[in-house]
Protein backbone atom coordinates (compact mmCIF):
# COMPACT_ATOMS: atom_id res chain seq x y z
CA UNK A 1 0.00 0.00 0.00
CA UNK A 2 1.57 3.18 -0.81
CA UNK A 3 1.31 5.91 1.81
CA UNK A 4 2.78 9.17 0.64
CA UNK A 5 0.88 12.05 1.58
CA UNK A 6 -1.85 13.03 -1.10
CA UNK A 7 -2.04 16.77 -2.73
CA UNK A 8 -5.53 16.55 -3.06
CA UNK A 9 -7.80 16.93 -0.19
CA UNK A 10 -10.02 13.86 -1.06
CA UNK A 11 -8.49 10.94 -2.93
CA UNK A 12 -9.65 7.49 -3.84
CA UNK A 13 -6.74 4.98 -4.60
CA UNK A 14 -7.88 1.61 -6.31
CA UNK A 15 -11.19 1.40 -4.19
CA UNK A 16 -13.09 -1.30 -3.88
CA UNK A 17 -16.24 -2.90 -1.70
CA UNK A 18 -17.32 -6.89 -2.39
CA UNK A 19 -19.81 -8.37 0.22
CA UNK A 20 -20.79 -12.07 0.85
CA UNK A 21 -23.85 -12.88 -0.68
CA UNK A 22 -25.62 -16.77 -0.93
CA UNK A 23 -25.27 -16.80 -4.84
CA UNK A 24 -21.66 -15.46 -4.13
CA UNK A 25 -19.38 -12.10 -3.61
CA UNK A 26 -21.42 -9.10 -4.84
CA UNK A 27 -19.04 -6.19 -6.26
CA UNK A 28 -20.32 -2.98 -5.03
CA UNK A 29 -17.46 -0.70 -5.98
CA UNK A 30 -15.04 -2.08 -8.27
CA UNK A 31 -11.32 0.12 -8.58
CA UNK A 32 -12.40 3.47 -8.18
CA UNK A 33 -9.58 6.08 -8.63
CA UNK A 34 -10.11 10.01 -8.18
CA UNK A 35 -8.59 12.90 -6.49
CA UNK A 36 -11.00 15.98 -5.37
CA UNK A 37 -9.15 19.15 -4.51
CA UNK A 38 -10.29 21.39 -1.35
CA UNK A 39 -13.05 24.31 -1.89
CA UNK A 40 -14.59 22.14 -5.24
CA UNK A 41 -18.16 20.69 -5.92
CA UNK A 42 -18.42 17.04 -7.13
CA UNK A 43 -21.23 14.94 -8.43
CA UNK A 44 -21.35 11.37 -8.14
CA UNK A 45 -23.63 10.39 -10.65
CA UNK A 46 -25.06 7.34 -11.25
CA UNK A 47 -28.78 5.61 -10.93
CA UNK A 48 -30.02 4.24 -8.17
CA UNK A 49 -27.68 0.93 -7.46
CA UNK A 50 -24.92 2.34 -8.80
CA UNK A 51 -22.35 2.72 -5.85
CA UNK A 52 -23.27 6.33 -4.96
CA UNK A 53 -24.08 5.76 -1.27
CA UNK A 54 -21.42 3.05 -1.01
CA UNK A 55 -18.71 5.23 -1.80
CA UNK A 56 -19.96 8.50 0.01
CA UNK A 57 -19.78 6.03 3.48
CA UNK A 58 -16.34 4.86 2.60
CA UNK A 59 -14.97 8.44 1.53
CA UNK A 60 -16.93 9.90 4.69
CA UNK A 61 -15.03 6.82 7.18
CA UNK A 62 -18.15 5.29 7.89
CA UNK A 63 -17.17 2.16 6.34
CA UNK A 64 -14.20 0.17 5.17
CA UNK A 65 -13.44 -0.58 2.34
CA UNK A 66 -12.52 -4.51 0.87
CA UNK A 67 -9.45 -3.42 -0.77
CA UNK A 68 -7.65 -0.19 -1.50
CA UNK A 69 -7.67 3.41 0.91
CA UNK A 70 -9.17 6.56 1.12
CA UNK A 71 -6.83 9.62 1.66
CA UNK A 72 -8.48 12.38 3.67
CA UNK A 73 -7.08 15.73 4.62
CA UNK A 74 -3.30 13.58 4.09
CA UNK A 75 -4.73 11.44 6.18
CA UNK A 76 -5.09 7.35 4.89
CA UNK A 77 -8.30 6.25 7.27
CA UNK A 78 -7.01 2.56 6.56
CA UNK A 79 -4.66 3.68 9.22
CA UNK A 80 -7.03 4.79 11.97
CA UNK A 81 -9.84 2.45 13.95
CA UNK A 82 -13.42 3.17 14.19
CA UNK A 83 -12.65 5.89 16.68
CA UNK A 84 -10.27 7.53 15.10
CA UNK A 85 -12.51 7.48 11.87
CA UNK A 86 -14.59 8.63 14.16
CA UNK A 87 -12.64 11.92 15.42
CA UNK A 88 -11.59 12.85 12.07
CA UNK A 89 -14.90 13.00 10.56
CA UNK A 90 -15.97 15.27 13.71
CA UNK A 91 -12.98 17.55 12.35
CA UNK A 92 -13.69 17.58 8.76
CA UNK A 93 -17.04 15.96 7.53
CA UNK A 94 -20.49 17.02 7.62
CA UNK A 95 -23.28 15.66 6.58
CA UNK A 96 -26.90 15.63 4.61
CA UNK A 97 -29.04 12.74 4.24
CA UNK A 98 -32.32 12.27 1.59
CA UNK A 99 -34.31 10.91 4.78
CA UNK A 100 -32.94 14.66 6.66
CA UNK A 101 -32.17 12.47 10.11
CA UNK A 102 -33.38 15.27 12.15
CA UNK A 103 -34.18 14.36 15.86
CA UNK A 104 -38.17 14.67 15.95
CA UNK A 105 -38.09 15.38 20.08
CA UNK A 106 -36.25 18.45 19.47
CA UNK A 107 -37.20 21.63 17.60
CA UNK A 108 -35.50 22.78 14.71
CA UNK A 109 -32.84 25.39 16.57
CA UNK A 110 -32.00 22.39 18.88
CA UNK A 111 -31.76 20.14 16.25
CA UNK A 112 -28.89 22.80 15.16
CA UNK A 113 -27.51 23.76 18.35
CA UNK A 114 -26.98 20.08 19.35
CA UNK A 115 -23.80 19.41 17.32
CA UNK A 116 -22.41 22.47 19.00
CA UNK A 117 -22.98 22.04 22.84
CA UNK A 118 -21.85 18.18 22.14
CA UNK A 119 -18.50 19.83 20.82
CA UNK A 120 -18.91 22.51 23.79
CA UNK A 121 -18.35 24.93 21.36
CA UNK A 122 -18.74 28.77 22.66
CA UNK A 123 -22.39 30.61 21.60
CA UNK A 124 -24.45 27.50 20.05
CA UNK A 125 -27.65 29.26 20.39
CA UNK A 126 -26.67 32.35 18.55
CA UNK A 127 -24.95 30.63 16.11
CA UNK A 128 -27.85 27.98 15.50
CA UNK A 129 -30.16 30.88 15.52
CA UNK A 130 -27.90 32.86 12.60
CA UNK A 131 -28.05 29.86 10.26
CA UNK A 132 -31.77 29.10 10.70
CA UNK A 133 -32.31 32.75 9.64
CA UNK A 134 -29.54 32.11 6.44
CA UNK A 135 -31.19 29.02 5.32
CA UNK A 136 -35.18 30.60 5.85
CA UNK A 137 -36.38 29.31 9.11
CA UNK A 138 -36.14 32.32 10.80
CA UNK A 139 -39.75 31.94 12.12
CA UNK A 140 -39.74 28.17 12.06
CA UNK A 141 -36.92 27.97 15.20
CA UNK A 142 -39.25 26.38 17.66
CA UNK A 143 -40.97 24.05 15.44
CA UNK A 144 -40.28 20.30 15.40
CA UNK A 145 -39.56 18.44 12.41
CA UNK A 146 -42.81 16.83 11.37
CA UNK A 147 -44.39 20.78 11.63
CA UNK A 148 -42.00 21.47 9.51
CA UNK A 149 -42.50 20.68 5.14
CA UNK A 150 -40.21 18.11 3.69
CA UNK A 151 -38.03 21.48 2.55
CA UNK A 152 -37.68 23.02 5.79
CA UNK A 153 -36.89 19.91 7.52
CA UNK A 154 -34.31 19.73 4.67
CA UNK A 155 -32.67 23.23 5.58
CA UNK A 156 -32.68 22.59 8.58
CA UNK A 157 -30.81 19.24 7.98
CA UNK A 158 -28.35 21.76 6.17
CA UNK A 159 -28.16 24.21 8.69
CA UNK A 160 -26.97 21.76 11.29
CA UNK A 161 -24.68 20.21 8.53
CA UNK A 162 -23.19 23.87 8.27
CA UNK A 163 -23.06 24.68 12.15
CA UNK A 164 -19.56 23.22 12.69
CA UNK A 165 -18.37 24.68 9.02
CA UNK A 166 -16.93 21.40 8.05
CA UNK A 167 -14.38 21.46 5.63
CA UNK A 168 -15.78 19.04 3.47
CA UNK A 169 -19.70 18.04 2.86
CA UNK A 170 -21.41 15.29 1.44
CA UNK A 171 -24.65 15.10 0.48
CA UNK A 172 -26.68 11.89 -0.32
CA UNK A 173 -29.61 12.64 -2.87
CA UNK A 174 -30.25 15.62 -1.05
CA UNK A 175 -33.02 16.84 -3.25
CA UNK A 176 -34.21 13.18 -3.96
CA UNK A 177 -37.77 13.81 -1.77
CA UNK A 178 -38.56 17.20 -2.84
CA UNK A 179 -40.34 18.43 -5.39
CA UNK A 180 -38.49 20.10 -8.24
CA UNK A 181 -39.05 23.63 -7.14
CA UNK A 182 -37.58 23.46 -3.37
CA UNK A 183 -35.02 20.79 -4.39
CA UNK A 184 -33.71 23.54 -6.75
CA UNK A 185 -33.73 26.16 -3.60
CA UNK A 186 -32.04 23.61 -1.39
CA UNK A 187 -29.24 23.03 -3.99
CA UNK A 188 -28.56 26.99 -4.70
CA UNK A 189 -28.50 26.90 -0.52
CA UNK A 190 -25.81 24.23 -0.91
CA UNK A 191 -23.87 25.78 -3.22
CA UNK A 192 -24.07 29.31 -1.58
CA UNK A 193 -22.40 28.36 1.56
CA UNK A 194 -20.09 26.11 -0.02
CA UNK A 195 -19.06 29.79 -1.77
CA UNK A 196 -19.27 31.59 1.44
CA UNK A 197 -17.63 28.93 3.61
CA UNK A 198 -15.01 27.13 0.90
CA UNK A 199 -16.59 23.70 1.81
CA UNK A 200 -15.89 21.09 0.00
CA UNK A 201 -18.86 19.52 -1.38
CA UNK A 202 -19.63 16.28 -2.92
CA UNK A 203 -23.24 15.26 -3.35
CA UNK A 204 -24.41 11.70 -4.72
CA UNK A 205 -27.52 12.44 -7.57
CA UNK A 206 -29.56 10.74 -10.33
CA UNK A 207 -29.84 14.18 -11.32
CA UNK A 208 -27.65 15.31 -14.68
CA UNK A 209 -28.99 18.75 -13.85
CA UNK A 210 -27.30 18.95 -10.65
CA UNK A 211 -24.01 17.44 -11.86
CA UNK A 212 -23.82 19.96 -14.27
CA UNK A 213 -23.43 22.53 -11.85
CA UNK A 214 -20.50 21.06 -10.35
CA UNK A 215 -16.69 21.84 -10.81
CA UNK A 216 -16.10 17.62 -11.28
CA UNK A 217 -18.64 14.41 -12.54
CA UNK A 218 -17.55 11.08 -11.33
CA UNK A 219 -20.22 8.93 -13.42
CA UNK A 220 -20.58 5.14 -12.05
CA UNK A 221 -22.69 2.41 -13.72
CA UNK A 222 -22.56 -0.93 -11.36
CA UNK A 223 -19.80 -0.04 -8.94
CA UNK A 224 -17.00 1.59 -11.69
CA UNK A 225 -15.96 4.82 -12.96
CA UNK A 226 -17.51 5.37 -16.36
CA UNK A 227 -16.79 8.96 -16.75
CA UNK A 228 -14.92 11.69 -15.10
CA UNK A 229 -14.86 14.86 -16.12
CA UNK A 230 -13.81 18.08 -14.85
CA UNK A 231 -15.63 21.31 -14.67
CA UNK A 232 -18.35 19.41 -17.11
CA UNK A 233 -20.93 22.33 -17.16
CA UNK A 234 -19.71 25.10 -14.52
CA UNK A 235 -22.14 27.61 -14.33
CA UNK A 236 -25.03 25.85 -15.93
CA UNK A 237 -28.28 26.99 -13.91
CA UNK A 238 -30.73 24.33 -12.17
CA UNK A 239 -33.97 24.61 -13.00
Amino acid sequence: MDNAVSNSFVEARHLGKHVATREGVLTLLDDINFKIAAGTSVAILGASGSGKTTLLGLLAGLDTPSNGTVILNNNNLNDFDEDGRAMLRAELVGFVFQNFQLLFGLTALENVMLPLELAQLPHPRKKAEELLKRVGLGERMQHYPNQLSGGEQQRCAIARAFSMRPRILFADEPTGNLDSKTGKRIIDLLFELNAEQGTTLIMATHDAQISRLCDQLIHLEAGRIVEQVNSPGKGNSYE
